[in-house]
């Protein structure tokens, strides 16, 4: 009795309870379904495909400011050690005078000599500033910072600038030694 198995939709053709019309039907019905599940797990496809897609995006986009940020601390830590590495001692001088200057449009005051009062004005110091402090380096020193961070650098005057006030048309006119704005 090697009689291979018939289907349920055989036995029930052959027992006469179904028709050769409807079981067509059925197996049409049956392919559509799938063709739909088919379709269906696409749609879900191309669903985690574009998942994914916006993952790595922002995944990218993190990574990018993570960068940026990791520059921006490189850069505050070699601003501070080339500050750290020629800084110009100025523990508040009492004798000193008063060398005014701007930053971030307010009026500060560091109290210095008047040799580095001088140095200033001619451009061969300048005042950086370093964490909320204000520090007076090389003007060389500065424009290295200024190379890195504009923001930084506050008072560097052009030292031709201050080779050009002597020969001014006012040279002449002598100006009062108390004389400070």
């Amino acid at each position: 009795m090697s009689q291979r198995k018939l289907s349920l939709q055989e036995q029930l053709l052959k027992s006469g309870l179904t028709t050769d019309a409807k079981a067509k039907q059925i197996r049409s019905e049956k392919r559509k379904q799938q063709r739909h599940n088919n379709a269906g797990e696409d749609e879900a496809r191309r669903l985690a495909q574009k998942a994914r897609e916006a993952q790595a995006a922002r995944d990218r986009e993190l990574s990018q400011l993570k960068k940026e940020q990791a520059e921006q601390k490189e850069i505050a830590a070699q601003i501070r050690q080339l500050i750290d590495q020629n800084r110009r001692e100025q523990a508040d001088v009492d004798d000193g005078s008063a060398y005014k200057f701007s930053d971030d449009n307010k009026v500060k005051t560091v109290y210095v000599s008047e040799a580095i009062r001088d140095q200033i004005s001619n451009g061969r110091l300048a005042i950086v500033k370093c964490e909320q402090h204000y520090e007076i380096v090389p003007a060389d020193v500065a424009l290295k910072i200024k190379a890195r961070d504009e923001r930084c650098v506050l008072v560097l005057n052009d030292q031709q600038q201050a080779e050009e006030k002597i020969d001014d048309a006012y040279a002449a006119y002598q100006v009062p030694d108390d004389l400070i704005w």
